[in-house]
């Protein structure tokens, strides 16, 4: 058996506006084309989507955010706000999304995989607990987290290094002493949340840790942050699952971003991730809107998670920006987490 579960899906591809719109069928399109070239779709276990079920979802979101989403398998278009739209499959493709994360998270708790990637649309992390946003329709990584909870896991760590802040997760884990949330994310940006002084609620100080950088940091700078950041803080916090929204637009060349993240850039963060937690890490594909670095990114991961060599990451110390943003976040955080200096 292979130890390395992949979830894709044909029936994602059928969420599509009709007018361009950055978040297309496209994108999973030239992931999967990819990573079939390089053989990589063969060496992994597929895990099915599956649709989840109402009781998963309502686990992380409000009922009538998941009567609004199904509501809109009725109408040919519905225009959810600027950013987000839903065709008459988009409900369907949303809970086959959400339910393909579950199963392929659960089946890497009990360790009968070793860990996993979910290439999945509609992306998740925008959508908080009762509202749809940017481009997300249910928050796949907040359903697959409350399940892992409710399977038996004690801690869940989520890592989030897509360009835009995860301001659904954020919301919905807010006060969950379960759960740590870190996010890099680039600032001023949409959805505009995401500062250094956002730590979490009173019953889980600290567990809210947000870099928000500037423009135009790359591989060494996302490096410094797991560093000096996210590695005292995991160690420390010893979870059991790590699952990471996994949006590439924070690489270089992106449609929507500045950023500079090279695909050894993320392959160097998930190797550094598989030092966890047994290794029992999961990627959720979030956001990413430049074919060829979207492809060439996914596939580094894959190939970390597979056991192989990856692109190198781009060489060179972090930039001053950079060490100024993390040492204000380790300050920010030392009164919760004493081992960041």
């Amino acid at each position: 058996m292979n130890d390395t579960g992949l979830v894709f899906d044909e029936r994602f591809h059928a969420h599509s506006a009709p007018y361009e719109h950055p978040e297309s069928p496209a994108r999973l399109s030239a992931i999967e084309s990819r990573l079939a070239e390089k053989g990589l779709l063969a060496r992994c276990r597929r895990v099915p989507a599956r649709e989840a079920s109402r009781a998963e979802i309502t686990a992380v979101h409000d009922e009538t955010l998941f009567d609004l989403v199904e509501s809109t398998a009725a109408r040919p278009f519905s225009q959810l706000d600027p950013d987000t739209y839903a065709n008459s499959s988009s409900a369907l493709a949303a809970r086959l999304a959400a339910g393909g994360l579950v199963d392929l998270t659960l089946e890497v708790l009990a360790g009968s995989l070793a860990g996993g990637f979910a290439l999945l649309r509609p992306p998740g992390h925008h959508a908080e607990r009762s509202q749809a946003m940017g481009f997300c329709l249910y928050n796949n990584v907040a359903v697959a987290a409350a399940a892992a909870l409710a399977h038996g896991a004690s801690r869940v760590l989520i890592v989030d290094w897509d360009l835009h802040h995860g301001n659904g997760t954020q919301d919905i884990f807010w006060n969950e002493p379960a759960v740590v949330y870190f996010s890099t994310h680039q600032a001023p940006l949409y959805p505009g949340t995401g500062g250094v002084d956002e730590t979490g609620g009173p019953a889980a100080p600290g567990h809210t840790i947000n870099v928000p950088w500037s423009a135009g940091r790359g591989d060494a700078d996302h490096l410094a942050a797991f560093d000096r950041l996210l590695l005292p803080v995991a160690r420390k916090f010893s979870p059991d699952l790590i699952l990471v929204s996994a949006g590439f637009d924070a690489a270089r060349g992106d449609l929507l971003g500045s950023q500079l993240v090279s695909p050894g850039g993320f392959g160097a963060m998930t190797a550094r991730l598989t030092d966890l937690a047994g290794g029992k890490v999961v990627l959720a594909l979030e956001g990413g809107y430049e074919l060829e670095a979207i492809s060439a990114s996914a596939e580094a991961c894959l190939r970390v998670l597979l056991g192989d060599l990856a692109p190198a990451p781009e060489p060179g110390p972090a930039s001053h920006a950079a060490t100024h943003v993390i040492d204000a976040v380790a300050a920010q955080h030392r009164p919760f987490w004493p081992q960041l200096r």
